[in-house]
């Protein structure tokens, strides 16, 4: 049978494993997986492949929307008229609200680096007994695991 976990890197998972090879489970029997950390930026534009749910369209669309009908309305005492005034509200409410969502979103992961989310770092599987894998279970448990399953 196997038990698989997810953990942290910190010292919890050492103790787990200390304390897994003091309950009679084997140091052949324990694999520690540790997950490589992402290394390129994270790209703002999506493509039809790959989309990681930020937009940076709501806004320009509301606010172009908005501008449009204002410039609209004021079209019909301006000079060139209510179509010409429109497109021309739209475009800079399209550009003004790119690039406020563009600096909304690239300080909003800014902060996303800067704050330390816990994330899944390291799998434990361990093999073992039938019988052993309810003590596994609960020394993971006890040693803050993020997750753990069973594998019959």
């Amino acid at each position: 049978m196997l038990v698989v976990s997810s953990f942290e890197q910190s010292a919890s998972l050492e103790i787990a494993i200390t304390n897994l090879e003091q309950n009679g489970i084997a140091k052949e029997k324990i694999l520690a997986i540790p997950f490589d950390k992402r290394r390129e930026e994270r790209k703002f534009f999506d493509s039809i492949h790959r989309s990681d749910g930020l937009s940076l369209f709501d806004v320009s669309a509301a606010l172009g929307t908005a501008f449009s009908v204002l410039g609209a309305s004021f079209g019909f005492v301006l000079y060139w008229g209510p179509i010409i005034w429109g497109l021309i509200g739209f475009a800079v409410g399209a550009i003004l609200g790119f690039i406020i969502d563009y600096f909304f979103t690239k300080s909003r992961t800014k902060k996303r680096k800067k704050i330390n989310t816990p994330s899944t770092e390291v799998v434990l599987i361990v093999e073992c007994e039938p019988f052993q894998s309810h003590i596994v279970e609960d020394i993971l448990w006890s040693n803050l695991a993020l997750g753990v399953a069973q594998v019959k």
